[in-house]
């Protein structure tokens, strides 16, 4: 399967982008999240996380690095590595124990990249003036998932 290109032209076009995707994410999922300032990536996040069954109020974690969130059927980890200064503050966060036990929304992955997972799935945000694209970029068993997404 190749590359899938999104025209997210509104927030409520990323909005249902993160709700048509919340269908398919499961435990153990990784996706990073790629983009810079502004492209969409947290208002991506915050939206899956909704849809997903987070009630209330889902902060950036910029200046926490992670924000934690007990989902009905798993955990779900939101992490904003922008100001990570190397990659063993990853440890510091729990990095190992929330790959392997929840979901992963990664903001910034190219801050991990040695320790991001093969089979990630990689949205890849870009904005053009007010028109945003999110480039999806499934590999692993995301390829068979995605299967008729669009």
């Amino acid at each position: 399967m190749n590359e899938i290109i999104i025209s997210l032209k509104d927030l409520a076009a990323t909005e249902g982008l993160a709700k048509k995707l919340s269908t398919r994410v499961k435990n153990g999922d990784v996706l990073a999240l790629e983009g810079m300032l502004g492209a969409g990536k947290t208002a991506f996040a915050r939206a899956l996380l909704q849809a997903l069954g987070v009630v209330g109020d889902v902060p950036s974690p910029t200046f926490t690095l992670l924000q934690i969130y007990e989902l009905p059927t798993f955990t779900a980890y939101h992490f904003d590595l922008y100001r990570l200064q190397n990659s063993e503050e990853l440890d510091e966060l729990g990095w190992d124990d929330a790959l392997s036990d929840g979901l992963a929304l990664v903001e910034w992955p190219e801050r991990a990249e040695s320790r991001m997972p093969a089979d990630a799935l990689v949205l890849r945000f870009a904005r053009e003036g007010e028109s945003r694209t999110c480039v999806i970029i499934p590999r692993g068993a995301w390829i068979d998932r995605l299967q008729g997404f669009s």
